[in-house]
């Protein structure tokens, strides 16, 4: 019989091993680009091939959760993540550096998924705030990679100190083989594909798809490319040291974390809608400030306020999903993320693309222009849930 606070520590796990996936091209990019002597463009190929692996890892892990149980597919995916950082680490041409990037996300795409699935499996009635706490282990995994990489980049080079990150995933992987899970939830007789793609047919499970695909692609904008415009846009002007270049990226990360602990508090007294909304004003006004700052110490409170807006929509909207799927929450967070993964790829390639034409200093309009698609489809997926069984979705609404 498994323990529901063992097993959510296990996804808190396994959700900071994918915050370590998340961020570790953009921790590394400017080591990369010195390396291999990649344009923008080029980087912009490795941002969207990391959303690529995290899509195929979405696309296993659902229904093999919901069919075989977690704890195989927590315990492969968290070596394939190993596996890719000691690759990125060592590689010596393009070719490997994209393959081992795609690696990484594979397996992170699996332990995201995962993850949220479990987490939301052992907490109904609070799976809103669960899922916000949840998230706080993504942001110290996230945080992990450009701070280490900060800290003693002094002392080691920065592929040793990968090579060292890539290695601790043998922790929770020994914790994954010590405990007991869920058992599956499906049998072979009553799984689906069919039903699986049938719940794209469900207009607020289409909506919530669209609105983190647009989610998505901010959150990786602001974790791919921020060291970068810190970099050449904060920094043009003088020959700043690599822990300043990373301190940007500590900083949105860092406020996610802080946001999202809030949160776990926060969503069992506040309506989820209006933390919605108030999210989406918080990330404009980063925004908004990072375009007109002038001084680093303005950049850094402009990233500050991204990260701390950014940290809303993915609890509470797969609250939602976990509340009206419940038997089939791995297909579901499966599917939703797919959807969210393509969102992000799109969004990275196309402003890889821009950046290398027009600048990094784009990234803020493209930042607004997503806010307000965004804004849009959350208000759908509201409205929706408000004609959606009165008591479920009063319950879903205040979750």
């Amino acid at each position: 019989m498994y323990r529901k606070p063992l097993v959510f520590a296990a996804a808190c796990a396994g959700m900071l091993l994918f915050g370590i996936v998340f961020l570790s091209l953009g921790s590394v990019n400017n080591m990369l680009a010195g390396r291999f002597q990649l344009t923008e463009n080029e980087i912009g190929t490795l941002t969207a091939l990391l959303p690529f692996g995290i899509l195929a890892g979405s696309l296993v892990f659902g229904p093999v959760v919901d069919r075989f149980g977690y704890r195989w597919m927590l315990i492969g995916a968290a070596l394939i993540v190993g596996a890719g950082l000691e690759g990125m680490a060592f590689a010596g041409g393009k070719g490997w550096i994209q393959f081992f990037v795609f690696l990484i996300g594979f397996g992170g795409g699996v332990l995201n998924g995962a993850t949220n699935a479990l987490a939301a499996d052992v907490s109904a009635g609070e799976r809103g705030a669960k899922l916000a706490l949840l998230g706080v282990f993504f942001g110290i995994g996230a945080l992990t990679m450009p701070s280490t990489l900060a800290l003693l980049s002094h002392h080691f080079s920065l592929p040793a100190i990968v090579a060292g990150i890539g290695a601790v995933v043998l922790v929770p992987v020994c914790y994954f083989l010590l405990i007991a899970f869920p058992p599956p939830k499906q049998s072979m007789e009553k799984f689906s594909v069919t039903k699986s793609f049938g719940l794209l047919k469900d207009p607020i499970f289409l909506f919530a798809g669209l609105a983190l695909a647009i989610q998505s692609g901010m959150e990786g904008m602001s974790n791919d490319w921020m060291t970068r415009y810190f970099k050449k846009v904060t920094l043009a002007n003088e020959h700043a040291a690599e822990w300043k270049t990373q301190l940007g990226l500590v900083a949105v990360t860092g406020a996610m974390v802080v946001a999202r602990l809030v949160l776990s508090g926060l969503l069992k007294r506040v309506r989820s809608q209006i933390v919605l909304f108030a999210s989406i004003g918080v990330t404009a006004a980063g925004a908004i400030l990072l375009m007109t700052s002038g001084t680093y110490l303005v950049s850094l409170t402009a990233a500050l306020l991204l990260g701390a807006g950014l940290a809303a929509a993915f609890p509470v909207v797969l609250s939602y999903i976990g509340d009206l799927y419940p038997q089939q929450s791995g297909t579901a967070f499966s599917t939703i993320f797919f959807i969210a993964l393509i969102g992000n790829m799109t969004i990275n390639k196309s402003f890889g693309a821009l950046a290398q034409i027009h600048g990094l200093r784009q990234y803020t309009w493209v930042m607004l222009g997503c806010l307000a698609l965004s804004a849009m489809l959350l208000g759908l997926v509201v409205r929706q849930l408000r004609h959606h069984q009165p008591q479920s979705s009063s319950a879903n609404l205040k979750s």
